[in-house]
Parts: structure tokens; C-alpha cells; sequence
């Protein structure tokens, strides 16, 4: 567990571990007192002595509740810490990670840490806290008396091997119900984003059958897990009620022979059972201990850290250069993109084209930096689009992808992408793409929630808030990958009319289109097939070379 020992959390541990110190110290006036009573007070007589000894053990019990509380709340606070400090950079991190090629697996990294943060502000930490300090007890019985002292050693080890032979057999079968757990959840996760397909195709039976196999497995672990650890938990618990009797017929034994007091036997058989209740606590959320330690060691093997940044530098005016890009698939050996080059100007609008599975989106993700190829290299105004960060190049990048999906909130918060709404702007982008006059006959104008996914609007609509989302800012440049799939016409028309609205801004424009009316606006096209440049050049000239002086032919 040195997880818990961490920098940012260490000040934290060491109040919480002060406080155990304190709690621990006053713990012991109880049984001090339970053995002054029967020695002195019933001896003598005397009340002047119990109350003394009343007001101390409550100023004790009083310092032990105070200690309590400040150790719950430190631990409090280093969970605070903890998801403060890891929770926003693996959440930037999956984002980052999960726009490239199986980053999505890494979503439950989230998971962990939230396992972590609970932890820490759970009971079962507070064990550990207390467990420390057994030895001290075990030496306060053994100056009671060292017969009672070796009883009470001997019945902790036995309580430790039991819990340590427990951690060694179930830790296992701990990994393998999360394990088996994630996976269920993933499919679940993967049938809601899709449940429009299984209902509209009779899959619901299916679905619910493929996941039934996946929680079967899941029912199967956990039935072999808890019918290994009840047997171990039961032990203890046993064995802890033995060692209550083991101690006080042992005190009893040493009463008779006149070796102690029966103050001596009283309080050494509470000193005990204070002294192992940690260690039952332990047995019993030792799965929270074992899962708390794999996450942990899961989130280093992620190797988690904040998507790069760059130094700022001045907005770009536009120029796309791509030269002699590759790039593959991770463990595919065809690569996707062979070798394209080619160049756009400040403010020119550059249309690909070419048959299905040629690798035009893949060109786009490469020319926004989201994936980064094997070799060559794609410059904005000269600079690596893959070295300047998605914080400094998405200020100045427009990016409207094939399937356009809003998040939840207003067509206002869309627009503005989750950052702080600024209604000029908004506006403003709303107003270039075509789509102003559309969101104010929404029920409420701007302000209409867009549900989750923009459930609450159709295709086209999605795709043209969309695109005003991409325009907002005055992007340099702009990549539209197939921006008129779920247009009508009166959206097609929009569109044409906010590409030559971008080209008369400056913006350089990179559009994937099937359509030949959306060529209409290109000053230049590229024929990309196979992953590669067939024909690349000013518009009028590659028509020319095409079958037939159609964009059809080739779309």
C-alpha cells in the first residue's frame, strides 16, 4: 500500500497517523481504568478515588472521539486530494488517448481512481491506521504479566497467518471477478451506445444472452471467491472469540495462583480484544485492500499523464503541408495512408475524393494531429500538427467528423464547445453556417437542451450545430468530413453558402465529399485511393483526368 505515501498525500497521512497515535494512547484508559476500580477502589473504599478516575478516563474517551473525527476528516481530505490530482489528468489523458486506435480500453483507469477515493474515505482504511500499534498492546499485557502477554502474542500470529494465507489464495480470484466484471460492463456499454440497431432489428434476446454469458462468468468467480474467504473469515472471527476465553481463563489461572489481580485479568482480556479488532477488520475487507492495490498498480501501468502541450504560438494563417505521410494501424502491417503529400493554401478549400475504405477520414484524423504517423509529417504554418498539442491546435482547428453525436446541455453550450459561453460568438458562428435562423425557431432558441447524444434533434440539425461548433472562433482551418450526409436541401444550400463564407474569412478549408455538387466550392481536389494520391491538383484539372469529368465515377 505505498500508494498511500505518496507526496501529495502524505501531510494527510501524517495527521491521520498523529491522530491514531492519540486514539490509540487514550484507548488503553478504559481497560486502566476497568483494573484500578477492581484493585483500589473496591479495596479501599474510596470515591474520592473513582471520581478522579472518572473524570480522567473521560477526559480521555473525550481526546479519543476529538482524534476520531480529525482522523476521518485527514483521510477525507487526502481522497479529496487524490481524485483533484489524478482524476482530471486521466480523464485528459483517456480523452487524448481514446481518440487513437484501442485507446478506448483505458476507460476504466477512471474507474480506479474513484476506487481509490472511495477507499480513502471509507472504514476499511482506518484499519490499517490501527493495526500498528498491536505491539504496543501485546507489551502493555505482557507487563501485566508475561504468561498473559505470550497468550496474546501467539493468538495474533495465528490471527495473521489466517489473513495473510486468505490475501495469497484470493488475490486470484479477487482480479478475476473485476476482470470479468469489466468486460460485462464494456459490452453493456457498447449495447446502449447501439440500442437503436438491436431494437430496430429484433437483437434485444441476443444482446441479452451475449451478456448473460458474460455475468455467468462473472456469478461463477464470485461464488468461488466467497466460498473461499467465508471459511477464512469465519476462522477469525472463531478464533477471536477463542482467544477472548483463551485469555481470560488464563487470567483466571494466574488469579487463583495469586500471580495477578483480577483488575490485571479484566483488563488484559479488554486490552486483547481491542488489540485484535483491526486485524478482524482487516480479514474482512481484505478485498477492498487487495482491489485498492491493483488499481493502483493498474494506474501506473498506464503510465497516465497530460496530453502534450507546446509552447503557444501566434495563430496560424493556414498552410497545410502534407509530405510523405505513412501510416498503419497499430499491429497491422498494410499501412492505411501511403505516402501522400500534398499542399493547401491561406484560405483555399481542398476537396478529397475517392471510393469507400480509400483512407480519406484517416488523412483527416492524421492532418488534425489525433493520430500521429509512422513517418512523414503534417505542418500548419510550418509546425508539426502532431507536436503542438490538441490544447494550442484546437483553438485554431474546425472539425466537423462523419458521425456527428452533441454532448448534453444547450445548442448555445455546443456551439461554444463546453467552454464559457460568449453569445457574440455564438452567434456569430451561427449566423456562418447557415443555422441561426434554424435555432431560433427551436423551442427555446439558443437555449434549447439538445438531449444527450442531441437526441432532441434530428440528423440534419445535429450536423449543421455541428458545424456552427466547428466555425466558432474563426478557426484557420477546417476539416469537414463528410458534412452534407444528413442534409436536405435547404441544409446543402446553407452549407455551400458557409464554405464560401470560410474561404472569404481566410479559412482554409479540407472536405471529404461523395457528392459532386459539394465540389462546387473546392479550388482544389485530390483523388485518394488505396491510401494513395492518384490525382491531386487545382479542381477543373483533375475532373479532366477523371472518367467521364464526374466526381461520381470515383465516389
Amino acid at each position: 500500500m505505498k500508494w498511500i505515501f505518496a507526496p501529495a498525500l502524505r501531510r494527510f497521512v501524517a495527521l491521520a497517523a498523529f491522530a491514531s497515535l492519540l486514539m490509540n494512547l487514550m484507548a488503553l484508559a478504559p481497560s486502566l481504568f476497568m483494573m484500578q476500580v477492581f484493585d483500589r477502589v473496591f479495596s479501599s473504599g474510596s470515591m474520592e478515588t473513582l471520581t478522579m478516575l472518572i473524570l480522567l478516563v473521560t477526559l480521555c474517551l473525550c481526546v479519543m472521539a476529538v482524534m476520531d473525527v480529525l482522523r476521518v476528516r485527514a483521510l477525507g481530505w487526502a481522497s479529496t486530494v487524490l481524485d483533484a490530482r489524478l482524476g482530471p489528468t486521466v480523464f485528459a489523458s483517456l480523452l487524448h488517448a481514446s481518440a487513437r486506435p484501442g485507446g478506448a480500453a483505458n476507460v476504466y483507469t477512471l474507474r480506479d481512481v474513484a476506487l481509490l477515493r472511495g477507499f480513502l474515505g471509507g472504514g476499511g482504511v482506518l484499519a490499517l491506521f490501527d493495526a500498528p500499534w498491536l505491539p504496543i498492546y501485546l507489551a502493555v499485557i505482557t507487563l501485566f504479566h508475561p504468561w498473559l502477554g505470550a497468550t496474546a502474542a501467539l493468538g495474533a500470529l495465528l490471527l495473521f497467518g489466517l489473513i495473510w494465507l486468505n490475501e495469497r489464495t484470493s488475490r486470484g480470484s479477487v482480479e478475476a471477478v473485476t476482470r470479468e466484471s469489466r468486460q460485462a460492463s464494456r459490452f453493456i456499454d457498447a449495447a446502449l451506445r447501439n440500442a437503436e440497431v438491436i431494437a430496430g432489428m429484433g437483437m434485444a434476446d441476443h444482446a441479452v444472452a451475449h451478456w448473460s454469458r458474460h455475468n455467468d462468468a462473472v456469478l461463477e468467480q464470485q461464488a468461488r471467491l466467497t466460498a473461499h474467504q467465508s471459511p477464512v473469515q469465519a476462522a477469525v472471527r472463531w478464533l477471536r472469540q477463542a482467544l477472548q476465553v483463551a485469555m481470560l481463563a488464563m487470567g483466571a489461572w494466574l488469579v487463583v495462583r495469586q500471580h495477578v489481580s483480577p483488575g490485571v485479568m479484566v483488563a488484559g482480556t479488554i486490552l486483547l480484544g481491542k488489540a485484535l479488532s483491526p486485524i478482524e477488520q482487516l480479514s474482512g475487507g481484505w478485498r477492498s485492500l487487495i482491489e485498492a492495490r491493483a488499481a493502483w498498480a493498474r494506474l501506473q501501468a498506464e503510465a497516465i499523464e497530460a496530453p502534450p502541450t507546446s509552447l503557444e504560438l501566434p495563430a496560424p494563417r493556414g498552410k497545410l503541408d502534407v509530405e510523405r505521410v505513412v501510416y498503419a494501424l497499430p499491429g497491422q502491417r498494410t499501412a492505411l495512408i501511403k505516402g501522400v503529400s500534398l499542399s493547401v493554401a491561406p484560405g483555399e478549400c481542398l476537396g478529397i475524393i475517392g471510393p469507400s475504405g480509400g483512407g480519406k477520414t484517416s488523412l483527416l484524423r492524421l492532418v488534425l494531429g489525433i493520430w500521429s504517423p509512422q513517418s512523414g509529417t503534417v505542418r500548419l504554418d510550418g509546425a508539426d500538427v502532431a507536436r503542438l498539442g490538441s490544447q494550442v491546435l484546437g483553438r485554431h482547428v474546425g472539425y466537423l467528423p462523419q458521425d456527428v453525436e452533441l454532448f448534453a446541455g444547450t445548442v448555445a453550450e455546443n456551439i461554444a464547445r463546453l467552454g464559457e459561453v460568449d453569445a457574440e460568438r455564438v452567434v456569430a458562428a451561427a449566423q456562418m453556417a447557415g443555422v441561426h435562423e434554424l435555432v431560433l425557431r427551436l423551442s427555446a432558441g439558443y437555449e434549447t437542451p439538445v438531449g444527450e447524444g442531441g437526441a432532441a434533434l434530428s440528423g440534419g440539425q445535429r450536423q449543421r450545430v455541428a458545424l456552427a461548433r466547428a466555425l466558432y472562433g474563426l478557426p484557420r482551418l477546417l476539416v469537414l468530413d463528410e458534412p452534407n450526409s444528413n442534409l436536405d436541401a435547404e441544409g446543402e444550400a446553407a452549407l455551400q453558402q458557409a464554405l464560401q463564407r470560410a474561404k472569404q474569412q481566410g479559412i482554409t478549408v479540407v472536405m471529404v465529399g461523395h457528392r459532386p455538387s459539394m465540389m462546387r466550392s473546392v479550388d482544389k481536389l485530390a483523388l485518394l485511393r488505396d491510401g494513395q494520391i492518384e490525382a491531386f491538383g487545382p479542381r477543373d484539372q483533375v475532373l479532366a483526368k477523371l472518367s467521364g469529368g464526374s466526381v461520381a465515377a470515383v465516389a
